[in-house]
């Protein structure tokens, strides 16, 4: 395993702690939703879910990086997006249902589309990374 992979690696995993965390507030919420609306209960649960799946797939994605000939900006990209996308997905879904009895999500539910941009070119590049190597 790479030096790269590695340390990222090891801060995935300390960053899955966090999830575990959050998962807390979901049984709060469960238990007393707080003034939370069913809308918002939906978007804490899809975040969090969201969290948890990839940063274990960023996890998975650090083997296979090592495994291609991507170097550079290319690399960093393989590497890095799954992850980023963990980082921002998550936070749109959170962040876009953040409020007071929200029912629809606000403006920053645009997060939620960029990782999932980030997330499909970091995907592909891996994927043809890998046919080519």
């Amino acid at each position: 395993m790479s030096d790269e992979s590695r340390v990222l690696a090891g801060i995935l995993f300390l960053s899955l702690v966090t999830v575990e965390t959050g998962g807390l507030y979901l049984v709060k919420l469960w238990k007393d939703a707080a003034g939370a609306t069913p809308f918002q209960i939906g978007f804490a649960r899809a975040g969090h879910a969201h969290a948890g799946v990839l940063l274990v797939l960023g996890l998975l994605t650090q083997l296979y990086v090592d495994q291609t000939d991507l170097g550079g900006a290319l690399g960093w990209l393989a590497r890095a997006g799954v992850p980023a996308a963990a980082i921002l997905m998550p936070a749109g879904f959170f962040a876009a249902s953040a409020g007071r009895g929200l029912t629809r999500p606000n403006r920053l539910i645009a997060l939620v589309y960029a990782g999932a941009l980030v997330l499909a070119v970091a995907l592909t590049t891996l994927g043809v990374g890998l046919l080519v190597a």
